[in-house]
């Protein structure tokens, strides 16, 4: 008899970041944000735990402070999933490890269940992800806001900045199809084990170089994507607006000043 398959997310966290410089340590809500993803994660019931692979020691001290369990990974990590896979080497016991962006604070815990339990059941899938109906139309022409098209199955054909499926014809009507037309895909990944720890190997395909994608190097070099639906996109926190937003929002949700 097979044993249940162990999960686990690693929120990797870097200081330097472009648009928001040391968001992961920002605390208006007297919280680092890096604190607030990390108890969003924490929520979720199918992981056996969470830490936050961090390229910093500040930010490993700010996790330690709440509380939180850290890990510093290589300055040199060429990107968030390297810094996963970095954390998977030291942890054979566990065969899916959940990688949770550390500038996701209020991504819902059932989400990350979600994806858990979608790699869990699709044997034929190395990756899961999730995606949610997209229904505006000034998000569907955002090259921040990256979309997904599916096959019959569920499984991923193609992320791209660029808006896909284009339509021939536009008709608004288009944004309000369903099954939904227009999907937004959430940065939210579970990877088992063996194939995270291929990935540093992988070369970058010209159209993750084109599109800045690294998800299309997954596809390109024939992985398989499982995508699952939740209701809404999650908000992530890339820009100081985002973060405004985030804290007005928190502040009205528990009355604080």
């Amino acid at each position: 008899m097979r044993r249940p398959m162990t999960s686990y997310v690693v929120i990797p966290a870097r200081l330097a970041s472009t648009r928001l410089p040391r968001k992961m340590l920002l605390d208006e809500t007297g919280k680092p944000l890096i604190q607030h993803t990390y108890e969003a994660a924490a929520r979720a019931t199918k992981p056996a735990g969470v830490c936050v692979a961090c390229d910093h020691e500040e930010i490993r001290q700010a996790v330690e402070r709440f509380g939180g369990k850290a890990v510093l990974t290589s300055p040199t990590a060429q990107s968030g999933t390297d810094r996963v896979a970095e954390v998977a080497r030291s942890m054979p016991e566990v065969d899916i490890f959940v990688n949770v962006q550390g500038d996701e604070p209020e991504i819902p815990p059932e989400a990350i269940d979600q994806v858990v339990e979608l790699l869990e059941r699709t044997a034929e899938a190395e990756v899961a992800t999730l995606a949610a109906p997209l229904r505006e139309r000034d998000r569907l022409a955002d090259p921040a806001c990256v979309k997904v098209v599916c096959d019959g199955r569920g499984f991923a054909l193609y992320f791209s900045r660029s808006i896909i499926p284009h339509p021939r014809e536009w008709d608004d009507s288009l944004l309000q199809a369903d099954p939904p037309i227009f999907l937004q895909h959430i940065g939210v990944y579970a990877y088992r084990r063996e194939y995270l720890l291929k990935i540093p190997y992988l070369a970058p395909p010209p159209l993750e170089r084109v599109e800045k994608l690294e998800q299309l190097r997954f596809l390109y070099h024939g992985a398989r994507i499982a995508v699952g639906l939740i209701p809404s996109p999650t908000c992530g926190i890339d820009t100081p607006e985002d973060y405004r937003r985030f804290v007005a929002n928190y502040r009205a949700r528990y009355n604080r000043r």
